[in-house]
């Protein structure tokens, strides 16, 4: 098969109103990380030389539990709360980006991404209320499905990304996440429980 130059990690739910699971795994975290760590570590063998990984993730990450990654409590049992679970999930993101570099050691870029608050259905989930909301703020808040995709698509094609590792980004540039999704320790101790939660799947 062609190797691959780019891959966009870019599905994702948001703020599911209650607990619901995959394989005993909160479903927020398990779609919008382990999901992605499952294809982009399944695919590593096929890069091109080169090649571009960006995994979307969002400024919500500033919404994560305190200790950022509630290890203790993946399956949600403990203490659900839909923005504190997607903030988990969106700060999982940035952390395996951070470590997925560390370890291709140059031989990809990899790169995180905060693409805005969009006009997608990325809020179907949520309750009828907050949903009128966002249509009402549609046309003076939120971004087009076009400009929510143009740091996506700089990061995955234009010379200047190519020269950023590990970094997390937004409006096509270099942004600063919160100091969890800097914590190396933690990123390493991630790597560890998706490999395993992996392993069960």
């Amino acid at each position: 098969q062609p190797k691959l130059d780019v891959i966009i990690c870019n599905a994702g739910i948001m703020a599911l109103p209650k607990l619901e699971q995959a394989f005993g795994i909160e479903l927020q975290f398990f779609t919008n990380h382990i999901g992605h760590f499952l294809l982009v570590t399944g695919l590593l063998d096929h890069l091109a030389e080169g090649a571009r990984i960006i995994n979307v993730s969002s400024t919500a990450h500033r919404k994560a539990p305190a200790e950022g990654i509630r290890f203790d409590d993946l399956s949600g049992e403990k203490s659900y709360d839909p923005w504190t679970a997607y903030g988990q999930s969106k700060l999982a993101n940035i952390l395996f980006t951070k470590e997925l570099a560390r370890r291709l050691d140059g031989k990809a870029v990899v790169n995180a991404v905060h693409p805005g608050v969009i006009q997608t259905n990325l809020a179907r989930s949520m309750n009828p209320a907050v949903r009128l909301a966002f249509a009402i703020a549609n046309p003076l808040f939120l971004k087009s499905t076009q400009e929510g995709a143009a740091t996506q698509c700089w990061a995955a094609v234009h010379p200047d990304a190519a020269l950023l590792n590990g970094e997390y980004m937004a409006d096509c540039a270099v942004a600063v996440p919160t100091s969890l999704a800097r914590d190396k320790g933690l990123s390493e101790r991630l790597w560890k429980e998706s490999e395993a939660i992996v392993s069960r799947i």
